[in-house]
């Protein structure tokens, strides 16, 4: 299951002024190139002895080998009901070995055969040291290096014998890509992260939260996580990376009447400090998010629908993430297990003729949003690309990493993954264009809506104005199917435009409908700012749309047990004793 979620994410709040002001780390250039040298040259030199000297008996010894550490450094100050949860600081290793065997053409990765059990008493823990000791860094390196050879043969000789049965179809697309030698090493980007400020805002914001006597619960977290990533393989690539995402997360949650659990949040991030909200622009978005929780509180709930509606940028990112995105993956094409559902149409009309799709993650900003899915390097060492995947509705190309898939042999840069998982192509920054011909301003698209509504006989339209994530299936043995998680729902009456909030559903359908029910769309488009969760892992990502018409959507009952609220009130309301 492949999902796209807002935990932590920007929505409806543009850049409003920046935080309090950020403390500098003391950091000295000369300590961070050392720290870098120490770092690769422990690499490199693991690296080089295992290329030339790890063999078992005849068997093949490595043809490539990549070796990546990912160095975390994170800062959170959470808290609720006026007072700290969490205030910490940590810092952490992680490593990741790639050992092939064979050869370019056919190795021990790309459509292996699950191989049988076996029983190992000792796993080598994939945590890098955080001193910078080679003789420590290269230790794990030869641990993880042994185990992860070890499986190579083990892989490979099993897929080789899968190969009996296996047509042509399976064998004959290569195991791995060339691609050219990279050397780079991002500028040093220290973590700014001004703790005592946030400290007091945290205070501020969630005694603000508890005020309100209907709130069940409430919620804050301010993050700062860094992300040092070194990288080199035996072709002679080295990759130092880094990324740092700030990020503020808060949440309430109430039960309406019937007892259905509610909730409604703000999440915004961003690359820089300097550009988060500061306190009373985040006084005024706790206030806002209260208004709307209240809101759903009294909101009718609505029964299964289908019928027009407009889906905010927000939700049509989501939709086209989890519908085109996911099925464009590479990986996803060879894999017999998986729908494939575009696999064989390039060339070929798969949406509507007036849209657009293409995956940047050069591209760093969006207006005044600075984009979660930006990155220049991907995580096989690959400069990115920006890859235009379908073109007035024909589909064009797919999201590759040096997993090679039929008649597209090399990577466009988008191997990506989390931590120890190994790298596969992943969305990055996804962004859907509408051709000028069907783009009108918003007030018109929802004239289209009532029009629409009328026309097919409705009682009402429908609004999706914001959305938490959503989720998806592409495999073959499963139903081809997407939900989407909507948060603010409105009724549109059809003749006079007045909206009504309702509550209680959620969005689900089959892709290729879906899509091709679109039939208009908005003239600005919105960013949605996310992580993905998918095989490799969790990464942060975004979508860049407008919103959509549609003349047909479905929406189902949302799985919902109703409880009662507490027996007493909260101790700090006057009347408790």
């Amino acid at each position: 299951m492949k999902a796209i979620y807002r935990v932590l994410i920007v929505v409806f709040v543009a850049v409003i002024g920046c935080g309090a002001t950020p403390v500098k780390d003391a950091v000295n250039p000369a300590d961070v190139k050392r720290e870098r040298d120490t770092v690769v040259n422990a690499m490199h030199a693991e690296l080089d002895r295992s290329m030339k000297n790890i063999k078992f008996r005849d068997y093949e010894s490595p043809y490539f080998m990549a070796y990546a550490i990912e160095d975390w450094e994170d800062q959170t100050v959470s808290g609720k009901f006026g007072a700290l949860l969490d205030n910490s600081e940590s810092r952490s290793r992680s490593a990741y070995v790639e050992v092939r065997v064979g050869d370019y053409g056919f190795d021990n990765y790309a459509n292996i055969e699950g191989e049988a059990f076996r029983l190992m008493d000792y796993q080598v823990e994939r945590i890098a040291p955080v001193d910078n000791d080679p003789a420590a860094i290269r230790g794990i390196l030869w641990l993880i290096t042994d185990e992860v050879y070890k499986k190579a043969i083990s892989d490979f000789l099993t897929k080789k014998g899968s190969a009996v049965y296996d047509t042509d179809e399976k064998t004959a697309v290569p195991s791995f890509s060339k691609e050219p030698v990279v050397k780079h090493r991002d500028e040093l980007r220290p973590m700014k992260f001004d703790k005592k400020a946030w400290e007091q805002s945290v205070r501020d914001i969630t005694t603000q939260l508890k005020a309100n006597p209907e709130v069940l619960d409430a919620y804050m977290e301010v993050n700062a996580s860094r992300i040092v990533r070194y990288f080199v393989n035996s072709e002679g690539s080295e990759v130092i990376t880094e990324r740092t995402i700030y990020s503020i997360q808060m949440s309430a949650f109430t039960r309406a009447e019937d007892g259905m659990l509610l909730d409604n949040g703000r999440t915004f991030y961003a690359r820089d400090a300097d550009q988060l909200p500061n306190a009373s622009a985040l006084k005024t978005e706790a206030d806002n998010m209260l208004a709307e929780l209240m809101e759903l509180r009294s909101a009718p709930v609505l029964d299964p629908y289908s019928g027009p509606a407009i889906l905010a940028p927000e939700a049509s990112g989501v939709l086209f993430h989890e519908v085109i995105g996911h099925r464009l993956e590479g990986e996803r094409q060879r894999n017999e297990e998986e729908g494939r559902t575009f696999k064989g149409r390039i060339g070929k009309e798969v949406i509507p003729a007036f849209l657009t799709v293409r995956d940047d993650p050069t591209v760093a900003n969006f207006g005044t949003y600075q984009l979660n899915g930006f990155y220049a390097f991907d995580d096989e060492g690959v400069k990115a690309a920006n890859v235009k995947l379908i073109e007035g509705g024909v589909l064009k190309s797919f999201l590759k990493s040096r997993t090679p898939i039929e008649g597209l042999l090399t990577s466009n840069g988008h191997g990506r993954a989390q931590g120890t998982r190994k790298p596969m192509a992943r969305m990055s920054n996804l962004i859907v264009d509408a051709a000028p011909s069907h783009q009108v301003p918003f007030d018109e698209l929802k004239k289209r809506l009532m029009a629409e509504t009328l026309k097919q006989g409705k009682p009402f339209g429908l609004i999706i104005r914001d959305i938490t994530g959503g989720s998806t299936n592409t495999s073959g043995w499963g139903y081809q199917a997407f939900k989407g998680s909507p948060r603010l729902i409105y009724k549109v009456d059809p003749n006079t435009g007045a909206e009504t909030l309702v509550r209680g559903v959620e969005l689900v359908g089959t892709p290729l409908t879906s899509i091709n029910k679109i039939v208009a769309a908005s003239d600005t488009p919105d960013v949605f700012n996310g992580y993905c969760g998918a095989e490799s892992g969790y990464v942060p990502v975004s979508t860049v749309a407008p919103a959509l018409l549609t003349t047909e959507i479905e929406l189902q009952r949302k799985q919902q047990s109703n409880q009662r609220p507490p027996i007493l009130g909260p101790p700090w309301k006057k009347d408790q004793k």
